[in-house]
Protein backbone atom coordinates (compact mmCIF):
# COMPACT_ATOMS: atom_id res chain seq x y z
CA UNK A 1 0.00 0.00 0.00
CA UNK A 2 3.28 2.31 0.97
CA UNK A 3 4.11 -0.17 -2.22
CA UNK A 4 4.29 -0.77 -2.35
CA UNK A 5 23.47 9.74 -20.00
CA UNK A 6 25.68 9.83 -24.00
CA UNK A 7 29.31 8.73 -22.27
CA UNK A 8 32.83 9.35 -22.84
CA UNK A 9 33.76 7.70 -26.12
CA UNK A 10 34.37 4.00 -26.16
CA UNK A 11 37.16 2.42 -28.39
CA UNK A 12 34.79 0.45 -31.08
CA UNK A 13 33.51 -2.70 -28.92
CA UNK A 14 31.15 -5.85 -30.39
CA UNK A 15 28.45 -6.66 -28.55
CA UNK A 16 27.73 -10.66 -29.39
CA UNK A 17 24.18 -11.05 -28.32
CA UNK A 18 22.33 -14.11 -28.14
CA UNK A 19 19.93 -13.59 -31.16
CA UNK A 20 21.36 -16.24 -33.66
CA UNK A 21 23.64 -15.00 -36.51
CA UNK A 22 23.57 -10.68 -34.79
CA UNK A 23 26.17 -8.69 -33.08
CA UNK A 24 26.14 -5.00 -32.23
CA UNK A 25 28.52 -2.51 -32.58
CA UNK A 26 28.33 -0.40 -29.53
CA UNK A 27 28.55 3.38 -30.35
CA UNK A 28 27.85 5.33 -28.13
CA UNK A 29 27.65 9.43 -27.78
CA UNK A 30 29.70 11.51 -25.26
CA UNK A 31 28.72 11.38 -22.17
CA UNK A 32 26.91 14.80 -20.33
CA UNK A 33 26.57 14.13 -16.71
CA UNK A 34 24.47 16.50 -14.85
CA UNK A 35 21.85 17.17 -12.33
CA UNK A 36 19.16 14.28 -12.02
CA UNK A 37 15.31 14.83 -12.27
CA UNK A 38 14.12 16.16 -9.02
CA UNK A 39 12.23 12.84 -8.01
CA UNK A 40 15.67 11.22 -7.72
CA UNK A 41 17.86 14.19 -6.81
CA UNK A 42 20.35 13.24 -4.09
CA UNK A 43 24.13 14.60 -2.86
CA UNK A 44 26.49 13.59 -5.71
CA UNK A 45 24.66 11.87 -7.81
CA UNK A 46 24.64 12.83 -11.36
CA UNK A 47 22.31 11.68 -14.34
CA UNK A 48 22.06 11.26 -17.99
CA UNK A 49 21.00 9.34 -20.96
CA UNK A 50 21.93 7.11 -23.58
CA UNK A 51 20.21 6.01 -26.48
CA UNK A 52 20.11 2.24 -27.33
CA UNK A 53 18.54 0.03 -30.36
CA UNK A 54 14.75 -0.83 -29.83
CA UNK A 55 15.53 -4.11 -31.53
CA UNK A 56 18.85 -5.47 -31.61
CA UNK A 57 18.57 -7.21 -34.58
CA UNK A 58 17.87 -3.83 -35.94
CA UNK A 59 20.92 -1.71 -34.22
CA UNK A 60 20.35 1.08 -36.94
CA UNK A 61 16.33 1.20 -36.41
CA UNK A 62 14.90 3.18 -34.12
CA UNK A 63 16.85 4.38 -30.94
CA UNK A 64 15.12 4.86 -27.48
CA UNK A 65 16.72 6.16 -24.36
CA UNK A 66 17.81 4.91 -21.41
CA UNK A 67 18.16 7.11 -18.19
CA UNK A 68 21.36 6.48 -15.84
CA UNK A 69 22.81 8.21 -12.80
CA UNK A 70 26.22 7.80 -11.51
CA UNK A 71 27.63 8.02 -8.17
CA UNK A 72 31.09 9.27 -8.53
CA UNK A 73 34.07 7.13 -6.25
CA UNK A 74 35.39 10.41 -3.96
CA UNK A 75 38.62 8.12 -4.14
CA UNK A 76 39.81 7.47 -8.09
CA UNK A 77 43.23 6.06 -6.46
CA UNK A 78 41.32 3.28 -5.11
CA UNK A 79 38.59 3.11 -7.80
CA UNK A 80 38.40 -0.44 -9.36
CA UNK A 81 35.89 0.34 -12.00
CA UNK A 82 31.91 0.42 -12.21
CA UNK A 83 29.64 -1.56 -10.06
CA UNK A 84 25.93 -1.08 -12.27
CA UNK A 85 22.92 -2.10 -9.76
CA UNK A 86 19.51 -3.10 -10.18
CA UNK A 87 17.09 -2.67 -7.13
CA UNK A 88 14.48 -5.34 -8.58
CA UNK A 89 10.90 -4.91 -9.93
CA UNK A 90 10.13 -5.30 -12.99
CA UNK A 91 8.63 -2.21 -13.20
CA UNK A 92 10.65 -0.19 -10.41
CA UNK A 93 12.97 2.74 -11.24
CA UNK A 94 16.56 2.58 -10.16
CA UNK A 95 18.20 5.42 -11.26
CA UNK A 96 18.14 6.86 -7.53
CA UNK A 97 19.05 3.61 -6.40
CA UNK A 98 23.14 4.15 -6.22
CA UNK A 99 22.12 7.11 -3.82
CA UNK A 100 19.82 4.76 -1.71
CA UNK A 101 22.22 2.19 -1.52
CA UNK A 102 24.87 4.43 -0.05
CA UNK A 103 21.99 5.98 2.22
CA UNK A 104 21.50 2.49 3.25
CA UNK A 105 24.83 1.89 4.63
CA UNK A 106 26.90 0.74 1.43
CA UNK A 107 29.98 0.00 3.05
CA UNK A 108 32.92 3.57 2.58
CA UNK A 109 35.12 1.17 0.65
CA UNK A 110 32.91 -0.25 -1.89
CA UNK A 111 31.59 3.33 -2.62
CA UNK A 112 35.23 4.34 -2.52
CA UNK A 113 35.91 0.92 -4.87
CA UNK A 114 33.39 1.89 -7.75
CA UNK A 115 31.38 4.65 -9.37
CA UNK A 116 28.08 3.32 -8.46
CA UNK A 117 25.97 2.88 -11.44
CA UNK A 118 22.20 2.88 -11.51
CA UNK A 119 19.21 3.27 -14.39
CA UNK A 120 15.79 2.79 -15.07
CA UNK A 121 15.21 -0.26 -17.27
CA UNK A 122 13.93 0.09 -20.56
CA UNK A 123 10.03 0.87 -20.42
CA UNK A 124 10.48 1.98 -16.74
CA UNK A 125 9.96 5.74 -15.62
CA UNK A 126 12.37 7.61 -17.69
CA UNK A 127 13.40 4.86 -20.32
CA UNK A 128 10.89 5.27 -22.75
CA UNK A 129 8.08 3.88 -20.38
CA UNK A 130 5.67 1.70 -21.41
CA UNK A 131 1.31 2.25 -20.59
CA UNK A 132 -1.47 -0.44 -20.21
CA UNK A 133 -3.82 2.60 -19.72
CA UNK A 134 -5.38 0.45 -16.55
CA UNK A 135 -7.69 2.18 -14.23
CA UNK A 136 -7.78 3.02 -11.06
CA UNK A 137 -9.52 -0.37 -10.02
CA UNK A 138 -7.81 -2.22 -12.12
CA UNK A 139 -4.15 -0.90 -10.60
CA UNK A 140 -5.56 -1.83 -7.26
CA UNK A 141 -5.97 -5.78 -7.90
CA UNK A 142 -2.11 -5.63 -7.02
CA UNK A 143 0.20 -8.03 -8.47
CA UNK A 144 -1.63 -11.17 -7.31
CA UNK A 145 -4.98 -12.80 -9.00
CA UNK A 146 -8.35 -12.59 -6.78
CA UNK A 147 -7.93 -16.03 -4.59
CA UNK A 148 -9.76 -18.50 -6.05
CA UNK A 149 -11.68 -21.19 -4.09
CA UNK A 150 -13.29 -23.09 -7.15
CA UNK A 151 -12.76 -23.27 -10.78
CA UNK A 152 -15.51 -21.08 -11.19
CA UNK A 153 -13.25 -18.35 -9.77
CA UNK A 154 -10.88 -18.92 -12.22
CA UNK A 155 -13.02 -19.05 -14.66
CA UNK A 156 -14.53 -15.45 -14.27
CA UNK A 157 -11.04 -14.08 -13.17
CA UNK A 158 -10.18 -14.65 -16.66
CA UNK A 159 -11.95 -11.91 -18.05
CA UNK A 160 -10.12 -9.24 -16.30
CA UNK A 161 -6.93 -11.10 -17.06
CA UNK A 162 -7.97 -10.94 -21.18
CA UNK A 163 -8.97 -7.40 -20.48
CA UNK A 164 -5.80 -6.15 -18.78
CA UNK A 165 -3.83 -7.92 -21.51
CA UNK A 166 -5.68 -6.59 -24.55
CA UNK A 167 -5.27 -3.25 -22.85
CA UNK A 168 -1.54 -3.58 -23.13
CA UNK A 169 -1.39 -5.21 -26.70
CA UNK A 170 -3.26 -1.92 -27.74
CA UNK A 171 -2.28 0.82 -26.03
CA UNK A 172 0.09 3.96 -27.17
CA UNK A 173 3.15 1.69 -26.42
CA UNK A 174 2.57 -1.45 -27.91
CA UNK A 175 5.27 -1.06 -30.29
CA UNK A 176 7.42 -1.58 -27.26
CA UNK A 177 6.20 -5.09 -25.85
CA UNK A 178 7.82 -7.54 -28.47
CA UNK A 179 11.16 -5.50 -27.05
CA UNK A 180 10.77 -4.91 -23.26
CA UNK A 181 12.69 -8.06 -22.19
CA UNK A 182 15.16 -9.05 -19.72
CA UNK A 183 17.79 -9.77 -22.26
CA UNK A 184 16.93 -6.76 -23.74
CA UNK A 185 17.87 -5.36 -20.68
CA UNK A 186 20.87 -7.18 -20.24
CA UNK A 187 22.00 -5.89 -23.83
CA UNK A 188 21.15 -1.76 -22.51
CA UNK A 189 23.86 -2.82 -19.54
CA UNK A 190 26.50 -3.75 -21.79
CA UNK A 191 26.06 -0.38 -23.83
CA UNK A 192 26.49 1.27 -20.46
CA UNK A 193 29.44 -0.53 -20.20
CA UNK A 194 30.62 0.33 -23.52
CA UNK A 195 29.77 3.78 -23.28
CA UNK A 196 31.45 4.56 -19.76
CA UNK A 197 34.91 2.72 -21.62
CA UNK A 198 34.89 0.16 -19.56
CA UNK A 199 36.26 -3.31 -20.09
CA UNK A 200 33.94 -5.49 -17.66
CA UNK A 201 31.60 -4.10 -15.14
CA UNK A 202 30.79 -5.55 -11.63
CA UNK A 203 27.02 -5.52 -10.78
CA UNK A 204 24.96 -5.77 -7.87
CA UNK A 205 21.03 -6.89 -8.06
CA UNK A 206 18.73 -7.68 -5.99
CA UNK A 207 15.38 -9.46 -6.22
CA UNK A 208 14.39 -9.52 -10.10
CA UNK A 209 17.44 -7.75 -10.51
CA UNK A 210 19.58 -11.34 -9.54
CA UNK A 211 18.00 -13.07 -12.70
CA UNK A 212 18.34 -9.88 -14.84
CA UNK A 213 22.51 -9.69 -13.53
CA UNK A 214 22.35 -13.85 -14.07
CA UNK A 215 21.23 -13.24 -18.00
CA UNK A 216 23.73 -10.72 -18.35
CA UNK A 217 26.92 -12.55 -17.17
CA UNK A 218 25.55 -15.42 -19.29
CA UNK A 219 25.56 -13.25 -22.25
CA UNK A 220 28.12 -11.49 -21.46
CA UNK A 221 30.70 -13.57 -19.58
CA UNK A 222 33.87 -12.19 -20.88
CA UNK A 223 32.39 -8.65 -19.39
CA UNK A 224 31.24 -9.53 -16.02
CA UNK A 225 33.71 -8.76 -13.18
CA UNK A 226 32.13 -9.50 -9.75
CA UNK A 227 29.08 -10.20 -9.82
CA UNK A 228 26.85 -10.05 -6.44
CA UNK A 229 22.80 -11.52 -6.69
CA UNK A 230 20.71 -10.62 -3.79
CA UNK A 231 17.47 -12.51 -2.90
CA UNK A 232 17.67 -14.85 -5.94
CA UNK A 233 14.94 -15.77 -8.52
CA UNK A 234 15.31 -19.41 -9.90
CA UNK A 235 16.79 -19.48 -13.02
CA UNK A 236 13.39 -18.66 -15.18
CA UNK A 237 13.22 -15.43 -14.01
CA UNK A 238 10.13 -14.27 -13.02
CA UNK A 239 7.75 -17.13 -14.74
CA UNK A 240 4.83 -19.21 -13.87
CA UNK A 241 7.16 -21.12 -11.37
CA UNK A 242 8.00 -18.26 -9.77
CA UNK A 243 4.89 -16.56 -9.27
CA UNK A 244 3.45 -20.07 -8.01
CA UNK A 245 6.75 -20.40 -5.52
CA UNK A 246 5.41 -16.61 -3.75
CA UNK A 247 2.81 -19.01 -1.68
CA UNK A 248 5.65 -21.39 -0.28
CA UNK A 249 7.36 -18.04 0.13
CA UNK A 250 5.07 -16.85 2.33
CA UNK A 251 4.31 -20.37 4.40
CA UNK A 252 8.36 -20.05 4.38
CA UNK A 253 8.24 -16.56 6.57
CA UNK A 254 5.13 -16.76 8.12
CA UNK A 255 5.98 -18.33 11.51
CA UNK A 256 8.20 -15.86 12.20
CA UNK A 257 5.31 -13.32 12.29
CA UNK A 258 3.10 -15.74 14.35
CA UNK A 259 5.67 -16.01 16.94
CA UNK A 260 6.15 -12.46 17.13
CA UNK A 261 2.34 -11.86 17.21
CA UNK A 262 2.15 -14.45 19.67
CA UNK A 263 4.28 -12.79 21.78
CA UNK A 264 3.31 -9.59 22.15
CA UNK A 265 -0.75 -10.50 23.87
CA UNK A 266 -1.91 -6.67 22.59
CA UNK A 267 -2.36 -7.16 19.72
CA UNK A 268 -4.89 -9.39 20.55
CA UNK A 269 -4.39 -11.65 17.64
CA UNK A 270 -3.70 -14.34 19.83
CA UNK A 271 -0.98 -16.04 22.26
CA UNK A 272 0.20 -19.00 20.53
CA UNK A 273 1.44 -18.75 17.24
CA UNK A 274 -1.37 -21.30 15.84
CA UNK A 275 -3.84 -18.74 17.35
CA UNK A 276 -2.44 -16.64 15.04
CA UNK A 277 -2.37 -18.01 12.08
CA UNK A 278 -6.17 -19.32 12.59
CA UNK A 279 -6.56 -15.22 12.99
CA UNK A 280 -5.09 -15.07 9.26
CA UNK A 281 -8.00 -17.69 8.06
CA UNK A 282 -10.62 -16.22 9.98
CA UNK A 283 -9.88 -12.70 9.20
CA UNK A 284 -9.17 -13.59 5.37
CA UNK A 285 -12.74 -15.50 5.36
CA UNK A 286 -14.61 -12.74 6.76
CA UNK A 287 -12.76 -10.16 4.38
CA UNK A 288 -13.50 -11.86 1.37
CA UNK A 289 -17.28 -12.13 2.11
CA UNK A 290 -17.72 -8.36 4.17
CA UNK A 291 -14.37 -6.04 2.76
CA UNK A 292 -13.52 -3.78 5.88
CA UNK A 293 -12.11 -0.30 4.68
CA UNK A 294 -11.49 -1.61 1.07
CA UNK A 295 -9.68 -4.33 1.93
CA UNK A 296 -10.67 -7.63 0.99
CA UNK A 297 -9.55 -11.12 1.94
CA UNK A 298 -7.31 -10.63 -1.34
CA UNK A 299 -5.66 -7.77 -0.19
CA UNK A 300 -5.43 -8.79 2.90
CA UNK A 301 -3.38 -11.88 1.88
CA UNK A 302 -1.56 -9.81 -0.24
CA UNK A 303 -0.48 -7.58 2.42
CA UNK A 304 0.43 -9.91 4.65
CA UNK A 305 2.84 -10.86 2.25
CA UNK A 306 4.22 -7.69 1.18
CA UNK A 307 4.71 -6.63 5.02
CA UNK A 308 6.90 -9.43 5.95
CA UNK A 309 9.52 -8.39 3.39
CA UNK A 310 11.40 -6.76 6.38
CA UNK A 311 11.37 -7.67 10.43
CA UNK A 312 10.57 -3.44 10.88
CA UNK A 313 7.03 -4.41 8.94
CA UNK A 314 6.10 -7.02 11.16
CA UNK A 315 4.46 -4.00 14.30
CA UNK A 316 2.45 -2.49 11.38
CA UNK A 317 1.22 -5.70 10.13
CA UNK A 318 -0.08 -6.86 13.74
CA UNK A 319 -1.48 -3.25 13.75
CA UNK A 320 -3.35 -3.58 10.65
CA UNK A 321 -4.82 -6.59 11.50
CA UNK A 322 -6.14 -5.89 14.92
CA UNK A 323 -7.63 -2.87 13.12
CA UNK A 324 -9.37 -5.40 10.35
CA UNK A 325 -10.34 -7.46 12.83
CA UNK A 326 -11.75 -4.51 14.91
CA UNK A 327 -13.28 -2.31 12.41
CA UNK A 328 -10.77 0.51 13.55
CA UNK A 329 -8.67 3.06 11.21
CA UNK A 330 -5.72 1.35 9.37
CA UNK A 331 -2.04 2.09 10.34
CA UNK A 332 -1.22 2.08 6.14
CA UNK A 333 -1.95 4.77 3.64
CA UNK A 334 -4.51 3.43 0.80
CA UNK A 335 -2.37 3.67 -2.81
CA UNK A 336 -2.19 7.02 -4.26
CA UNK A 337 -0.06 7.31 -7.19
CA UNK A 338 -0.68 6.40 -10.58
CA UNK A 339 1.00 2.81 -10.85
CA UNK A 340 0.00 2.21 -14.78
CA UNK A 341 3.58 2.32 -15.71
CA UNK A 342 4.76 -0.05 -13.05
CA UNK A 343 2.61 -2.62 -13.48
CA UNK A 344 2.68 -2.56 -17.92
CA UNK A 345 6.26 -2.59 -17.53
CA UNK A 346 6.05 -5.69 -15.03
CA UNK A 347 3.68 -7.28 -17.18
CA UNK A 348 5.69 -6.35 -20.28
CA UNK A 349 8.57 -8.11 -18.90
CA UNK A 350 7.27 -11.05 -16.45
CA UNK A 351 4.55 -11.39 -19.80
CA UNK A 352 7.38 -11.28 -22.27
CA UNK A 353 10.17 -13.24 -21.03
CA UNK A 354 8.63 -16.64 -20.96
CA UNK A 355 5.09 -18.07 -22.41
CA UNK A 356 3.19 -18.74 -19.34
CA UNK A 357 0.06 -21.76 -19.50
CA UNK A 358 -2.83 -20.31 -22.33
CA UNK A 359 -5.69 -22.01 -21.21
CA UNK A 360 -8.33 -21.42 -17.86
CA UNK A 361 -8.52 -25.33 -17.46
CA UNK A 362 -4.69 -25.85 -16.68
CA UNK A 363 -4.68 -22.21 -13.82
CA UNK A 364 -7.68 -24.19 -12.38
CA UNK A 365 -5.43 -27.11 -11.89
CA UNK A 366 -2.42 -25.22 -10.43
CA UNK A 367 -5.09 -23.75 -8.13
CA UNK A 368 -6.64 -26.40 -6.67
CA UNK A 369 -2.97 -28.26 -6.11
CA UNK A 370 -1.69 -24.84 -4.54
CA UNK A 371 -4.25 -23.92 -2.78
CA UNK A 372 -4.30 -27.25 -1.02
CA UNK A 373 -0.51 -26.85 -0.36
CA UNK A 374 -0.04 -23.33 0.67
CA UNK A 375 -3.43 -22.23 1.37
CA UNK A 376 -2.72 -18.82 2.65
CA UNK A 377 -1.78 -17.59 -0.82
CA UNK A 378 -2.09 -20.94 -3.78
CA UNK A 379 -5.20 -20.23 -4.74
CA UNK A 380 -4.22 -16.56 -5.88
CA UNK A 381 -0.44 -17.03 -7.16
CA UNK A 382 -1.25 -20.09 -8.92
CA UNK A 383 -4.56 -18.48 -10.71
CA UNK A 384 -4.92 -17.07 -13.80
CA UNK A 385 -3.08 -13.45 -14.81
CA UNK A 386 -2.62 -11.00 -17.84
CA UNK A 387 0.13 -12.73 -18.53
CA UNK A 388 -2.53 -15.90 -19.94
CA UNK A 389 -3.58 -13.94 -22.91
CA UNK A 390 -0.27 -12.26 -23.85
CA UNK A 391 0.37 -11.75 -27.17
CA UNK A 392 2.10 -14.62 -29.00
CA UNK A 393 5.25 -12.69 -30.95
CA UNK A 394 8.49 -13.39 -28.81
CA UNK A 395 11.86 -12.02 -30.53
CA UNK A 396 13.87 -14.99 -29.02
CA UNK A 397 13.54 -17.84 -26.36
CA UNK A 398 14.34 -17.24 -22.96
CA UNK A 399 18.11 -17.26 -21.76
CA UNK A 400 19.12 -20.52 -20.48
CA UNK A 401 21.07 -19.59 -17.66
CA UNK A 402 24.04 -22.04 -17.11
CA UNK A 403 27.66 -23.01 -15.62
CA UNK A 404 29.74 -21.60 -18.84
CA UNK A 405 31.67 -18.88 -17.42
CA UNK A 406 34.05 -17.64 -15.28
CA UNK A 407 33.51 -18.28 -11.52
CA UNK A 408 32.69 -14.70 -10.01
CA UNK A 409 28.61 -15.36 -9.00
CA UNK A 410 28.18 -14.56 -5.82
CA UNK A 411 24.66 -15.31 -4.28
CA UNK A 412 23.33 -14.36 -1.18
CA UNK A 413 19.90 -15.44 0.72
CA UNK A 414 18.10 -15.34 3.22
CA UNK A 415 16.62 -18.83 4.48
CA UNK A 416 12.81 -17.61 4.84
CA UNK A 417 12.63 -14.79 1.87
CA UNK A 418 8.36 -14.36 1.32
CA UNK A 419 9.72 -12.63 -2.43
CA UNK A 420 12.23 -15.01 -3.57
CA UNK A 421 12.20 -18.00 -1.12
CA UNK A 422 15.36 -20.47 -0.59
CA UNK A 423 14.09 -22.94 -3.18
CA UNK A 424 14.31 -20.69 -6.54
CA UNK A 425 17.66 -19.20 -5.55
CA UNK A 426 18.76 -23.03 -4.69
CA UNK A 427 18.01 -24.22 -8.35
CA UNK A 428 19.67 -20.81 -9.56
CA UNK A 429 23.01 -22.10 -6.95
CA UNK A 430 22.55 -25.51 -9.40
CA UNK A 431 22.41 -24.31 -12.46
CA UNK A 432 25.46 -21.39 -12.25
CA UNK A 433 27.36 -24.95 -11.01
CA UNK A 434 31.39 -24.46 -10.66
CA UNK A 435 30.52 -20.47 -11.20
CA UNK A 436 28.73 -19.24 -8.27
CA UNK A 437 29.17 -19.60 -3.90
CA UNK A 438 26.00 -18.88 -2.23
CA UNK A 439 25.63 -18.03 1.24
CA UNK A 440 22.31 -18.44 2.88
CA UNK A 441 21.55 -16.74 6.58
CA UNK A 442 19.26 -18.28 9.15
CA UNK A 443 17.30 -14.66 8.80
CA UNK A 444 13.75 -13.92 7.48
CA UNK A 445 12.76 -10.85 4.61
CA UNK A 446 13.62 -10.21 1.96
CA UNK A 447 16.63 -8.49 0.81
CA UNK A 448 20.07 -9.25 2.31
CA UNK A 449 22.87 -6.53 1.37
CA UNK A 450 23.30 -4.03 2.63
CA UNK A 451 20.61 -3.00 5.16
CA UNK A 452 19.86 -6.88 6.56
CA UNK A 453 20.76 -7.99 10.05
CA UNK A 454 22.75 -11.19 9.09
CA UNK A 455 26.61 -9.51 9.79
CA UNK A 456 28.00 -12.93 8.14
CA UNK A 457 26.10 -12.75 5.22
CA UNK A 458 26.70 -8.69 4.56
CA UNK A 459 30.86 -9.08 5.14
CA UNK A 460 31.09 -11.56 2.62
CA UNK A 461 29.49 -9.44 0.11
CA UNK A 462 31.75 -6.57 1.09
CA UNK A 463 34.76 -8.55 0.82
CA UNK A 464 33.87 -10.06 -2.96
CA UNK A 465 33.25 -6.25 -3.70
CA UNK A 466 36.33 -4.68 -2.52
CA UNK A 467 38.62 -7.78 -2.45
CA UNK A 468 37.39 -10.51 -4.98
CA UNK A 469 37.64 -13.01 -2.09
CA UNK A 470 34.31 -15.79 -1.49
CA UNK A 471 33.95 -18.11 1.00
CA UNK A 472 35.97 -20.81 -0.63
CA UNK A 473 32.47 -23.08 -0.31
CA UNK A 474 29.36 -22.44 0.40
CA UNK A 475 28.43 -20.80 3.57
CA UNK A 476 25.21 -20.81 5.99
CA UNK A 477 25.24 -17.90 8.60
CA UNK A 478 23.58 -18.26 12.23
CA UNK A 479 20.80 -16.22 12.67
CA UNK A 480 21.83 -12.83 14.00
CA UNK A 481 19.04 -10.67 16.44
CA UNK A 482 16.85 -8.12 14.33
CA UNK A 483 15.20 -4.83 16.07
CA UNK A 484 11.95 -7.02 16.27
CA UNK A 485 13.16 -9.79 17.95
Amino acid sequence: MRRTLSLALAATAVAATTIPGVSVAATPDTVRWGACPEKVAAPRLECSTLEVPLDYRDPGGRQIEIAISRLASKEPSQRRGVLLTNPGGPGVTGLGYPAALAGSGLPRKVLDSYDVIGFDPRGVARSAPVACDLTPEQQARGNFPTYAHTAADVAREAGSARTIAEQCATSRTAWMLPHTTTANTARDMDRIRAALGEPEVSYLGASYGTYLGAVYTTMFPERSDRVVLDSSLGPGGYDFTAMRLFARGLDDRFPDFAAFAAARPEYGLGTTPQQVTAKFFDLAERLEANPVRGVDGTLFRGITFGELYADAGMPRLAETWRALDTDRPLPIDPPSADMDNFFAARFSVVCGDTRWPGTVREYQRTVAVDRLKYPMLGGSTAGIGPCAFWPAERVEPPVRIGDRGPSNVLMVQNERDPGTPLAGAQELRRAFGQRATMVTGDQGGHGVYPFGPNTCAKDAVTTFLTAGQRPPQDLACAAEPSEQQ
